[in-house]
């Protein structure tokens, strides 16, 4: 940069015009296409279209196609799309290591949900009274539960939160949240029967002779979150330098996100789902073979759970679960359904909570009660129950 200098001083409009100048060809470095002159002695480039990929630009000098160009990435870049923030923010914190590939899909998948026409929008010209207004009505539009809303504030927040330091938006955001008027009224209830988020215990029995008689990996797999409690994707993650005689370390845990072809990728993460999940399972003795039965089936491999010398994703290993659900005519339920009913026979059996959250992997007791506490036994064993209760009994 030159700079005239009279008199001591230093002339600013030559500092101003350099200083464009250098501004200037730092936007136009960013370009994506190149920029050319025609035949016809015009000048030529390509500018991105969100409808058609890109749209022909002409003019008649370099200057005012480079003009345009720079009319363009000024706006791109000082007043982003909704869903440009978004990626910013969430790419960003994925480059990190703050969420991991798993959260970084879940938070695309709920944006995607919600902003597909919204996110759209240039940042400046939305403000907290239309993002506001924006969210509330998503819970009727989608018959959002509070879980899943709460989802979306997450997200909001999250990218909204980016733009303010950007200093993109000037409005405070958690005011903006603390300003969303819902109720609980507002939410859709989901409500689901014992049936369905437990197995029972006639059908326990059922489900494990089946696993049992029919040995191999995955049906072994899935014997091993019965009996322990374990997480599908912790118990896709074994090694066997995992096993400590007939228990097991769980240090890892299977996640799954999209790679660029937007293709899922389940891969193998060497942390647990959190802090609480760092633990050694607990094998009941009369189950004690099943850790020689795993051993034997694939002594050589790293993993345990192994198929054609591949690792066993959680995703074979739900469907195997649903396919035998239908066979033995058991209404279908899905692994974690296992692990509820695990945590419910140690909660009847009032077994100690330090235990039961070791167990589980729960930082609090409370977390198993709410959660995964559901009641396995048929009508006609309640109905029992009660009636022997002596207060209810005819004098």
């Amino acid at each position: 940069m030159r700079f005239i200098i009279e008199s001591g001083k230093i002339d600013t409009n030559d500092v101003q015009n350099s200083m464009e100048a250098m501004r200037r060809k730092e936007l136009l470095e960013k370009h994506p296409y190149k920029i050319w002159k025609g035949k016809d002695s015009k000048w030529y480039t390509y500018l991105p279209d969100d409808k058609k990929g890109r749209t022909l630009k002409k003019r008649t000098s370099q200057k005012a196609i480079e003009d345009d160009v720079i009319s363009y990435l000024k706006t791109e870049l000082e007043n982003p799309t909704l869903t440009e923030v978004f990626n910013e923010w969430n790419d960003r914190r994925l480059e990190l290591k703050k969420i991991s590939d798993a959260t970084h899909l879940r938070n695309k998948q709920v944006f995607n949900r919600h902003y597909k026409e919204f996110g759209k929008r240039r940042i400046k010209s939305v403000d907290a009274d239309m993002i506001g207004e924006f969210l509330e009505a998503q819970i009727p539009r989608h018959n959002l539960t509070a879980k899943a809303f709460s989802d979306l504030k997450t997200v909001t927040r999250g990218f909204l939160k980016r733009a303010k330091r950007r200093k993109l938006i000037n409005f405070s955001v958690e005011e903006l949240f603390q300003e969303i008027d819902t109720s609980e009224a507002d939410f859709k209830k989901v409500i689901k029967e014992d049936y369905e988020e437990v197995f029972s215990e006639e059908e326990m029995p059922v489900i494990m002779n089946y696993l049992e008689d029919n040995p191999d990996m995955m049906n072994f797999g899935i014997l091993l979150m019965s009996v322990t409690g374990a997480r599908i994707g912790e118990i896709a993650a074994l090694k066997h330098s995992d096993f400590e005689g007939n228990n097991f370390k769980i240090r890892r845990t299977e996640t799954r996100f999209t790679d660029a072809t937007g293709k899922y990728v389940h891969i193998v993460k060497e942390f647990p789902k959190s802090q609480a999940g760092v633990r050694t399972a607990i094998i009941p003795k009369d189950y004690e073979w099943l850790v020689r039965a795993v051993k034997l089936q694939n002594p050589i491999c790293e993993y345990i759970f192994m198929k054609d010398e591949e690792r066993i994703s959680t995703r074979a290993m739900r469907m195997r679960l649903k396919r035998i659900c239908k066979k033995l005519g058991i209404f279908h339920k899905s692994p974690h359904k296992i692990r509820k009913t695990y945590g419910s026979i140690l909660l009847d059996n009032h077994i100690d909570n330090k235990l039961i959250m070791e167990q589980m992997g729960h930082t609090d007791i409370l977390c198993t009660e709410e959660h995964y506490h559901r009641n396995g036994k048929n009508l006609d064993k309640k109905s029992r129950i009660i009636s022997e209760i002596p207060e209810f009994k005819a004098n």
